[in-house]
């Protein structure tokens, strides 16, 4: 079969490699429908020297395929099926993906698979949700990076109640979206500081919860100029970068709580990412209007670099497998 390999930072190529045998507990995966996002580019771009290169099918995670053949009796998977089907080690950027059984989702009618594909992503956020130590009711937040996991922040944190949610971003395509997933506010920080714009919006309070969804040194250094003092910082975006350095006084005078967060594979029965599903199923959330650029399989070095410099109007990259 085909796979995308990571063999060096920045460096990917197309590899022939043995499909992989079934064996039990887990199913024989074909791929459909992938999407990309941040992770992706880290593994591509920005991981230690020392783990390249990534086994083939490196990197995609984002996945929805058809269930080729299963060995997991009592599991109700059958060939077939169609399902979100997780891939924590990003080994999915192949024509056949092992999957094991218990990260094959199996999709609902009504949506098309390119929508149920996004549960993946919005799973990973509302997991994060879970490990909030703000009860934002009422509170004022603000989510920096405004790509797909910064729109699902967004109306997460609208629906838990936030007074206010400030999404801010450099790009002028990515702060079209924001407050259609809920943000009330919006925040170009290639024009104005954010955090003065943050300043003039909170009457100089600043904000109770600052959500990091872009990964960058920048954004991340920029969460500690507009917390409140004892607010908390959620870091999300996979992180871009091995050292950082900040204005750690600053930070160290807001007094903050601080939490990284990933890893929503280890949800017990995969729980949020089943909720996900329920709730683009449902049409609760409409996640097309972030679907914004598809690419074939032979042009996937192509759609990792949009990704990587979220230019053209680029929110969400889907690569199409071949049939």
């Amino acid at each position: 079969m085909r796979a995308v390999q990571v063999l060096a930072p920045g460096h990917a190529e197309f590899v022939e490699v043995p499909k992989p045998d079934l064996k039990p507990g887990h199913a024989l995966v074909r791929p459909l429908r992938l999407s990309l996002c941040g992770s992706d580019i880290y593994m591509l771009h920005y991981a230690p020297k020392e783990l390249y290169p990534f086994p083939p099918g490196t990197t995609g995670h984002e996945m929805v395929g058809v269930v080729e053949a299963v060995d997991a009796p009592g599991s109700g998977i059958e060939p077939g099926t169609v399902a979100l089907t997780l891939a924590p080690r990003h080994e999915a950027m192949a024509e056949y993906y092992l999957a094991q059984i218990d990260h094959v989702l199996p999709l609902p009618p009504g949506k098309t698979i390119e929508e149920l594909l996004q549960a993946q992503q919005l799973g990973t956020v509302l997991y994060a949700g879970k490990f909030l130590s703000t009860n934002v009711i009422g509170k004022d937040v603000a989510v920096i990076g405004q790509g797909s996991a910064g729109l699902w922040f967004n109306w997460m944190l609208r629906r838990m109640g936030a007074r206010r949610v400030i999404g801010i971003d450099l790009q002028a395509h990515r702060l079209a979206l924001p407050t259609f997933y809920g943000a009330t506010h919006t925040v170009n920080n290639s024009e104005i500081d954010a955090a003065e714009a943050v300043a003039e919006i909170t009457d100089g309070h600043m904000v109770d919860l600052v959500v990091e969804a872009a990964g960058e040194p920048a954004t991340v250094s920029m969460t500690s100029s507009l917390i409140k003092e004892q607010g908390e910082i959620l870091c999300f975006g996979i992180p871009h970068f091995q050292e950082l350095t900040f204005d750690y006084f600053q930070f160290f005078r807001k007094y903050p709580r601080l939490k990284t967060i990933s890893g929503a594979p280890n949800d017990p029965n995969q729980g949020v990412t089943r909720q996900a599903i329920e709730l683009i199923a449902s049409g609760e959330i409409d996640v097309k209007p972030i679907l914004t650029h598809s690419f074939p399989f032979e042009r996937v070095m192509e759609a990792y670099e949009l990704q990587r410099t979220r230019d053209e109007g680029a929110i969400k990259i889907v690569v199409e497998m071949p049939e």
